[in-house]
């Protein structure tokens, strides 16, 4: 199945928490809600939402107390990208303009710190204490993995597993947490909760790995952003990591990220690009986001066979091959 074919099944809820995430966001004062608005207008594929309404499917399922997860966590994840572009100083994102590019730097960070308060006052209106423990202890976690992030601009001696720990705490943990809290928030067992969190995880591990080589191969048209602009920013993916690992390429690597360390990313990145390109590091990396996928889909096998894991299954397959 299709990933359309998913969303037009739950066009009606899907359209229904949009709705619910404009309406979150609304505020008087002009200026941060035609900020947020341009960034909610700016679109995504709201996966987010879609793992917690796939994962309520296996309890009492429940739009009204659902949305209350869904909403929030769309809301951080946003708050977050916001966020990024100010310490990426990118100016385009899902090709918009960023918040950080039609306004300020200054307005950006005030947008997303009140996108996160909006959040964390919606999820309020669920009385279950799991969910609030959830939920903030992997606020903590993401807000770690962006600092990590910046502590290993341009390091080239950083290892996989730095690499792996960064994307769990900057992806995979939303996107775990996603899945999870759905199945809590619609009443499901503990076990299914778990499942689906492992779901998750592996699901988000293989997204960003997917990422990362989309950033190397893709289009801006395609991936909304300039190629190589994980490496302008000095961020090290894992293609990079496995190419590094090349005796004969390493010095190559080395000389040309240190010229784009030298003039701060305003160099032709594309020398850099095509090594990594030709090197094991594609493949390796993509061995990879295949192997989360399996064990994503693994983590279900025991969950009931309702329509809802057949959709889970469907979307990891396509995040395992997405060119988007």
């Amino acid at each position: 199945m299709k990933l359309l074919d998913i969303y037009a099944k739950l066009k009606k809820d899907i359209n229904y928490i949009e709705k619910e995430l404009e309406r979150s966001i609304d505020v008087e004062h002009p200026m941060l809600r035609e900020a947020s608005l341009h960034l909610l207008k700016a679109g995504g594929k709201r996966i987010r939402p879609v793992f917690v309404l796939l994962g309520a499917k296996f309890g009492t399922y429940d739009l009204e107390q659902v949305k209350h997860v869904a909403v929030p966590l769309e809301l951080i994840h946003m708050a977050t990208l916001v966020h990024d572009d100010v310490i990426d100083d990118a100016n385009t994102r899902r090709g918009q303009l960023t918040v950080r590019s039609k306004w300020d730097n200054r307005i950006a960070m005030y947008t997303g710190d009140y996108i996160f308060a909006k959040a964390l006052n919606i999820v309020t209106k669920l009385s279950n204490p799991l969910i609030h423990q959830i939920m903030s202890k992997a606020i903590v976690q993401v807000c770690i993995g962006e600092m990590e992030q910046i502590r290993f601009f341009f390091n080239s001696e950083q290892s996989i597993r730095d690499y792996l720990l960064r994307i769990k705490r900057k992806t995979a943990l939303l996107i775990a947490i996603s899945c999870q809290l759905g199945a809590v928030a619609a009443g499901a067992s503990e076990k299914a909760a778990r499942q689906l969190y492992i779901f998750g995880y592996n699901v988000g591990m293989a997204f960003q790995v997917r990422d990362d080589l989309l950033d190397l191969f893709g289009t801006e048209k395609e991936i909304g952003k300039p190629p190589g602009n994980d490496i302008k920013q000095g961020n090290i993916t894992i293609p990079v990591i496995f190419a590094l690992q090349n005796e004969k390429l390493k010095p190559e690597l080395l000389r040309e990220l240190k010229v784009i360390q030298d003039t701060d990313g305003q160099t032709d990145v594309n020398p850099f690009l095509n090594i990594v390109r030709q090197s094991e590091g594609i493949a390796r990396s993509e061995a990879m986001a295949s192997k989360y996928i399996d064990k994503a889909i693994a983590a279900l096998q025991s969950l009931p066979d309702i329509q809802a894991k057949k959709d889970l299954i469907s979307i990891a397959h396509f995040i395992g091959n997405r060119s988007y």
